[in-house]
């Protein structure tokens, strides 16, 4: 008790400041990693370090020497495996109001890239499923497709979902102005009152939300609705000009911040 006491008595102010810090740092990094083979990476990093200590505890000399080592060179590993999520966690911290207002014209061309090729697949009722990662890291799911890198273009979406294309069954993840890979599969909503309407495509869509902070645009193939996915819930969309609309409010600081709101909300429903 007196040690409690003691340990109390000598909490600082910057004890207090240090340790909201890190709780930060550590609340932002599990966030990006959320979903990624980073969590794996960190499953497997903590099971080496219990078999250190075994090592250590009961003296198996090989396996010490093997460990030892490999920590020696740890920062160096950890840097290599999680570049991914440490260059997203810079990129988060840079976009906060505290080193100044976030850039967001990025968005504004893919934006209308999409919407384009969007209205072109709604009019010919061509099933289509378009995924914006934000923070929330994805590469999971862009493994699984085919790895492009190329340009955000309507043409080339409109191509991707063409039915004689060998990836249009599958997503497309846009993510830093690039559509990153596609023919991604997405982990399915295990939601059980889904609608009889919602097929495969939206059930990825929604299993994708559930799992990250992603945006998905969602074309059925049957009717050509234009639907958007958000946090685990879906908003039907009358037109292009509403699908432009609703992803500018949440791709990017809508300056009537109460119109976000009301989209959010109604997301949320």
């Amino acid at each position: 008790m007196g040690n409690f006491l003691s340990l109390f008595e000598s909490f600082k102010i910057s004890d207090l400041v240090d340790i909201g810090m890190l709780s930060i740092i550590l609340y932002q990094f599990f966030s990006i990693i959320q979903g990624t083979r980073a969590v794996q990476v960190l499953v497997g990093t903590a099971t080496i370090t219990i078999l250190y200590w075994f090592s250590l505890s009961f003296e198996l000399y090989s396996i010490n020497w093997l460990l030892k080592h490999f920590f020696d060179y740890f920062f160096i590993i950890l840097i290599i495996l999680f570049q991914d999520q440490i260059r997203a966690a810079l990129a988060l911290l840079g976009n906060t109001k505290l080193f100044g207002r976030r850039n967001f014209d990025e968005y504004h061309k893919q934006i209308e890239e999409v919407v384009m090729a969007c209205s072109a697949l709604s009019k010919d009722k061509k099933g289509a499923l378009i995924v914006f990662e934000r923070f929330h890291g994805l590469l999971n799911y862009s493994s699984t497709g085919t790895r492009m890198n190329s340009e955000i273009h309507a043409d080339i979406i409109f191509s991707i979902f063409q039915p004689s294309s060998p990836l249009h069954d599958g997503a497309i993840i846009l993510y830093q102005n690039r559509i990153q890979s596609a023919g991604c599969f997405l982990p399915l909503s295990k939601t059980v009152d889904l609608a009889r309407q919602y097929g495969t495509r939206h059930r990825a869509a929604l299993g994708v939300s559930e799992v990250s902070d992603a945006i998905v645009v969602v074309i059925s193939e049957e009717t050509g609705q234009l639907s958007l996915c958000f946090n685990g819930k879906f908003q039907m969309l009358e037109n292009e000009k509403e699908l432009r609309k609703n992803l500018r409010l949440l791709l990017f600081s809508s300056k009537d911040l109460s119109d976000k709101t009301v989209l959010q909300r109604s997301l949320l429903r």
